[in-house]
């Protein structure tokens, strides 16, 4: 069995390496604050100095970052996974970044002997802990391949997409469309409310006919009880929009909701409520 690296150990990569020491894996963890690595450790994972260290050490690196700015600082500088990763060995970066930065971090590694896949993940916090994401999985082929027995631990379904860039791609599609549902959810929401309508009513209607979907389902509970608990930041999905509608610009695709979606999402930021959960976006639309 193949070692296992694993970089960036917030909600999502806490549960993702969790279940990946559960299932047997021999895994380095490594986290840029190094008390969240102890939960780990007690599992089984050993613990990484830096990411270099961790990457010239393992088989297979994976990376669970927060946006790209992150993700690239954790492959530059003399400590980093370029650094450290050496011919033959793969890097696996499942944070969402847009198509620009992963090809940048493919360069970097490939550049020193590397594989690199791209493999942002659709899913949140429990999803993550179930081991049911989505895994949007783009560059070498024959990592990808090496990769399948790790993306089958964390995830149901790991399709694979073709060149470095697709991944990251299909991604920001995703949750552009999610964003703007919850944006189009929030409103529909508040206005029977204040139409005099039944919060649950208006979800037992929806969840009846062709609109039911697990996450008007979810969220729906979350928006009439004003329960925001974080299971994908609202900060971190107003960055992702934010790159699908920059996507739009270099393609020259309009997305005239995409956009208006946004504008909410940055209000929502604006007024404090960022690390809340994405659902938050109630609250300035209400």
């Amino acid at each position: 069995m193949k070692s296992i690296g694993f970089l960036g150990l917030g909600i999502m990569g806490k549960a993702m390496a969790a279940n990946l020491i559960k299932a047997g894996f021999d895994v380095t963890v490594w986290n840029r604050n190094a008390a969240k690595c102890a939960e780990l450790v007690a599992l089984g994972a050993r613990q990484g100095a830096t990411p270099k260290d961790v990457a010239a050490h393992c088989d297979i690196t994976f990376a669970m970052v927060s946006d790209p700015e992150a993700a690239l600082a954790l492959c530059q500088g003399p400590d980093g996974v370029a650094a450290g990763i050496g011919a033959g060995r793969g890097y696996v970066d499942m944070s969402t970044v847009d198509d620009i930065t992963s090809k940048t971090i493919a360069s970097l590694i490939t550049h020193t002997g590397g594989r690199f896949l791209e493999a942002p993940v659709s899913g949140t916090k429990k999803p993550a802990e179930d081991g049911t994401l989505i895994i949007l999985a783009a560059g070498d082929p024959s990592l990808y391949e090496d990769a399948k027995p790790a993306f089958e631990v964390m995830g149901k379904m790991s399709p694979y997409l073709g060149d470095v860039g697709q991944g990251a791609n299909m991604k920001l599609v995703v949750n552009m469309m999610m964003g703007g549902m919850l944006s189009i959810f929030s409103e529909g929401l508040s206005l029977g409310q204040k139409a005099g309508l039944d919060g649950q009513q208006i979800l037992d209607i929806i969840d009846a006919g062709a609109m039911s979907n697990p996450m008007f389902k979810g969220k729906g509970a979350m928006l009439l009880n004003e329960n925001y608990t974080t299971s994908f930041p609202l900060k971190h999905m107003q960055k992702d929009m934010r790159l699908a509608v920059a996507l739009g610009d270099q393609l020259d695709q309009p997305l005239p909701t995409a956009a208006i979606a946004n504008e909410a999402f940055k209000q929502a930021i604006k007024a404090g409520f960022g690390e809340e959960d994405m659902a938050a976006v109630y609250k300035v639309i209400k």
